[in-house]
């Protein structure tokens, strides 16, 4: 079952079935950041995160940590909008960032934006933005996913 708070009102039938199933497998302690799924298509799909002070370090800015979870998660999301039955069949084999500029403490929400450049039988490599309010991009990433065979049963 969905967890409201994870979903925008408004989001596509698509947005709803990876946030049902990710409220199903995902890592709890990606639950706790309450990341919102704010629009899906196959092979895209856009997200915000709530910056707190939980998630600030104390240079003021958003934890590259933070970031770095959630863009691996934006192309969880990803594979999940490319194959409904995937089921956690896939993983992360590179992730690569680029941070542009530091996230203020302050800024309130930021979007991320993660999508797949190339699709292919096994790997799936995929870009994923951390986008400010005013939407200048403040990093960016690259990464490659592979899909995992179905267990036998």
């Amino acid at each position: 079952m969905s967890d409201a708070g994870y979903l925008s009102p408004g989001a596509n039938g698509l947005a709803l079935a990876i946030t049902e199933r990710y409220a199903e497998g995902g890592a709890g302690f990606m639950h706790d950041l309450g990341l919102t799924i704010t629009d899906a298509e196959p092979g895209r799909v856009r997200f915000t995160l709530k910056v707190t002070d939980r998630l600030v370090h104390g240079g003021g800015v958003l934890c590259g940590q933070t970031i770095l979870a959630c863009m691996d998660t934006g192309m969880v999301f990803v594979m999940m909008s490319l194959n409904e039955a995937a089921d956690g069949n896939f993983t992360t084999v590179q992730l690569q960032t680029v941070f542009e500029r530091g996230v203020p403490a302050d800024v309130g929400e930021v979007t991320f934006d993660a999508h797949a450049t190339k699709t292919g039988r096994s790997l799936v490599f995929g870009q994923i933005d951390l986008l400010l309010p005013d939407g200048r991009r403040a990093a960016s990433a690259t990464t490659t996913y592979m899909w995992l065979p179905s267990p036998a049963g």
